[in-house]
């Protein structure tokens, strides 16, 4: 009696796209838990928990674009879509108020979100690894604890999450966002462009 062979195992669509770009969604979360310690959540996609390792400001991809131009060190930076997401140090989104009011932005309405403990952020594909079209992406890439060599990695006050006068400057990049923010929506009132409908919301903190 000839043997019968079962014919290949089709790939689930499922399993497919888990691996759509050439990196599993499970291989990313474990790259992020093991080699820099932040927790995840999801697979998707996988998400970054923000409140435990670090915090982020969420603002519009123009305006965090021109605020990086006018700084110099930050922290790591993530782009999804028309957001770009800038990692500051854990408590920075509960700081963002007192800050934005010390340098006078306190009452204007600007499209900067700050999400703390039980927020989240889309996790890019690890740094130098392909993902799907549309993902994603680091703009400033996270560096595993290694390589840092005990330098500061996340913008913060000074004497809050700081090891030193060598920590990026959390104030001097809250006021390049709230100013670039601010200039964008002051951009599209000329112009007789609609404002988005988050520009009229206010801040929004987790």
């Amino acid at each position: 009696m000839t043997p019968t062979v079962p014919p290949p195992r089709t790939e689930l669509p499922a399993e497919r796209d888990s691996r759509a770009g050439g990196v599993s969604r499970g291989a990313c979360a474990r790259w992020y838990e093991q080699e820099l310690g932040w927790a995840t959540a999801g697979s998707a996609p996988v998400r970054l928990l923000t409140g435990l390792r670090f915090d982020a400001l969420v603002v519009p991809a123009a305006a965090g674009h021109a605020a990086l131009e006018r700084v110099g060190r930050t922290g790591p930076v993530a782009l999804a879509g028309r957001r770009m997401s800038l990692l500051v140090a854990p408590g920075g989104a509960d700081e963002l108020p007192g800050l934005l009011d010390w340098l006078e932005w306190g009452g204007v309405a600007l499209e900067l979100t700050a999400l703390g403990a039980g927020g989240r952020i889309t996790a890019p594909p690890p740094p130098g690894r392909p993902g799907p079209p549309g993902a994603a992406v680091w703009l400033r890439p996270p560096c595993p604890p290694h390589e840092q060599e005990g330098k500061p990695v996340f913008p913060a006050l000074s004497g809050f999450g700081s090891r030193g006068g060598d920590a990026p400057d959390l104030i001097r990049l809250v006021d390049a966002v709230a100013t670039e923010c601010h200039r964008a929506r002051l951009t599209r009132a000329r112009t007789g462009l609609p404002p988005k409908r988050t520009a009229a919301q206010p801040l929004a903190f987790s």
